[in-house]
């Protein structure tokens, strides 16, 4: 199974069990901005404690290795855990929506992109996905984000909703970041 059969089937599995989600991290920055390299899907659920059981059936152990008990831990304490796929190495990280103003913001902002594969898929919006690698940033410092961060906004241009941006890097104490990617975006 490829990178593309791996968010088409997570996410199908996801709409059979009406659990709303968000595609973020590297993925989204290759559908908004440029091309890279992943070998991971980042994916935000709200899966509730009852759908914990269907939502194991749907990654069948064999194929998929995953632990119901991580599984029913991260939605109890809205972390994250992991569904591997051994034979290819690739890694689905589902991260649980929290109560924050901004994941609620974030949940309600989503948009429908045909993006990578030929079924529409609910990923993050641009804006979203620049704020939370601003955020990965400054927590390990990793120039991919930077680079990700780019790729977005040259691609996305005026599209972007600077504003939107702007309140979150002030709210998160980012302004520093968000102007060096601005200052470096000029000069290109």
């Amino acid at each position: 199974m490829e990178h593309v059969d791996l968010l088409r089937y997570s996410c199908q599995a996801l709409e059979k069990l009406n659990v709303t989600y968000i595609v973020t991290g590297s993925t989204a920055t290759i559908a908004y901005g440029e091309p890279r390299f992943t070998n991971d899907i980042d994916i935000v659920v709200d899966l509730p404690s009852e759908k914990v059981s269907a939502f194991c059936a749907a990654f069948p152990l064999g194929e998929f290795y995953l632990s119901e008990e991580a599984v029913r831990t991260a939605v109890r304490t809205k972390h994250q855990f992991n569904v591997l796929l051994p034979a290819s190495g690739l890694k689905i990280d589902f991260i649980l929506f929290t109560e924050s103003e901004f994941d609620q913001a974030r949940r309600k902002r989503g948009r429908n992109l045909e993006g990578l594969s030929d079924q529409r898929i609910t990923f993050a919006s641009p804006e979203d996905v620049i704020i939370k690698k601003m955020l990965y940033y400054r927590e390990g410092g990793s120039e991919k984000h930077l680079r990700d961060i780019a790729g977005v906004v040259r691609i996305q241009g005026d599209k972007l909703d600077i504003g939107y941006i702007e309140s979150w890097t002030t709210r998160f104490g980012l302004d520093d970041i968000w102007q060096m990617i601005r200052e470096a975006e000029k000069a290109t």
